[in-house]
């Protein structure tokens, strides 16, 4: 929307169902200029609701929430073909969720815990859009392949970030006897089967020896990277668990 000295002016409602959540978004949306936020709800069917009477322009979505989760609140938006953009800001990394929200065309995608960095510049790029594709404005190619390739959804480029991208390991890094390559295996397996293995889980997903899985392990607990869990059963010995932490925000 305008105002009336034809600055961009944005109108913007909040799904999200944690008050403080709630009260940090809207500290940093309104932190940015041209961009209030009208409203605020707890539940996707009460965002419904709201974006009904309050007609905003952008909402912030979150996915996990009580009587309608995001993902079906933003597919009722859709189908209801509700004139708002989305920005869906949540703790869901998983790739399913993210590629059905890009699908139902959300703008942008924000994995909490984020950077108020972060929520500034897809803000800026929201505004950079809102500019160029203004009614009774034409485009050119030039327009259109800076707005569509260069802001690339932060989740897509999440999705294709792993943990060595997060931690940037590099060869020089490596104690003897350990390689890049095999630590990038180990990494891998760790992600892909829950991030809490065990030396002989995770050896026998790479395809190495207990004891060598277990020295990868020991490197990356050392570099802080994953964290040592000892699991104690009701009989036998306990067991060394290790948790992957995917950024430096998992760190305590």
């Amino acid at each position: 929307m305008m105002n009336n000295t034809e600055k961009p002016y944005f109108r913007v409602l909040l799904i999200e169902d944690d008050p403080m959540v709630q009260e940090v978004n809207r500290q940093f949306v309104e932190q940015v200029e041209g961009f209030h936020v009208v409203g605020m709800a707890t539940n996707g069917l009460e965002g419904l609701k709201l974006i009904e009477q309050l007609k905003p322009d952008l909402v912030f979505l979150d996915i996990f929430m009580p009587s309608l989760d995001g993902i079906a609140t933003l597919q009722r938006i859709r189908s209801a073909t509700m004139p708002v953009d989305v920005i869906v800001v949540t703790a869901a990394k998983d790739a399913e969720t993210v590629r059905s929200m890009m699908r139902n065309g959300a703008f942008d995608y924000i994995i909490k815990p984020f950077k108020i960095e972060r929520v500034h510049k897809t803000l800026e790029r929201y505004r950079e859009r809102h500019m160029t594709l203004k009614p009774g404005a034409s485009v050119t190619q030039d327009q259109l392949d800076n707005i569509l390739i260069s802001g690339e959804s932060a989740g897509e480029a999440e999705m294709k970030k792993t943990p060595v991208d997060y931690w940037q390991i590099s060869s020089d890094d490596l104690p003897k006897g350990l390689n890049a390559a095999t630590l990038k295996q180990v990494l891998s397996v760790m992600e892909h089967q829950g991030g809490r293995l065990s030396a002989e889980e995770t050896a026998a997903g790479v395809g190495i020896s207990r004891v060598t899985a277990r020295r990868y392990l020991e490197f990356l607990e050392k570099r802080g990277i994953v964290r040592l869990e000892v699991h104690y059963g009701t009989i036998g010995r306990p067991v060394n668990r290790y948790e992957l932490l995917h950024d430096q925000n998992d760190q305590k």
